[in-house]
């Protein structure tokens, strides 16, 4: 016979398990040259490996280090936030002080086929950002647990 506080603790376990949040972000670099880095709220949270947040990933960049300034200056950027039960969103820029560097796109995994791709620093303004209002860039996702592939060159 069960008692009330193992039922509980059950419970708990099991909404604690269904509640769970994950993103994986994959790196594919083609290049041949430079470094993957994810970065979030001004720090540096990954170089160059696949990464796992669990919980929500937002105000997060990343871009392959050719000699970058800070954040990513000089580069082109991916930016994202990935997040369960709202709406992900992830683009590339190239707003200045970023700039092209090398090809770059994503895709979502893992519940949405959505990407980009910035193949030259002329791709399309519904491929990449080069000024705040060219919101055609952007690419939403609304599955839970998504996660990117971002591949450069």
């Amino acid at each position: 016979m069960f008692s009330f506080t193992t039922l509980a603790a059950t419970a708990a376990i099991f909404a604690a398990s269904v509640a769970a949040e994950s993103h994986n972000i994959q790196f594919v670099n083609n290049c041949g040259r430079g470094t993957p880095v994810l970065s979030q709220n001004f720090q540096t949270i990954n170089n160059g490996n696949s990464y796992t947040s669990n919980g929500p990933l937002s105000a997060t960049i990343a871009y392959l280090d050719t000699g970058c300034g800070f954040q990513g200056v000089g580069c082109a950027i991916v930016e994202m936030t990935l997040i369960n039960g709202g709406i992900s969103s992830t683009d590339i820029s190239l707003i200045p002080d970023h700039a092209f560097n090398v090809p770059t796109a994503f895709h979502y995994t893992n519940g949405c086929s959505a990407g980009a791709s910035c193949t030259n620093a002329n791709c399309p303004v519904s491929e990449a950002f080069h000024k705040t209002d060219d919101y055609a860039a952007q690419r939403q996702c609304t599955a839970n647990d998504n996660g990117l592939v971002i591949t450069f060159c």
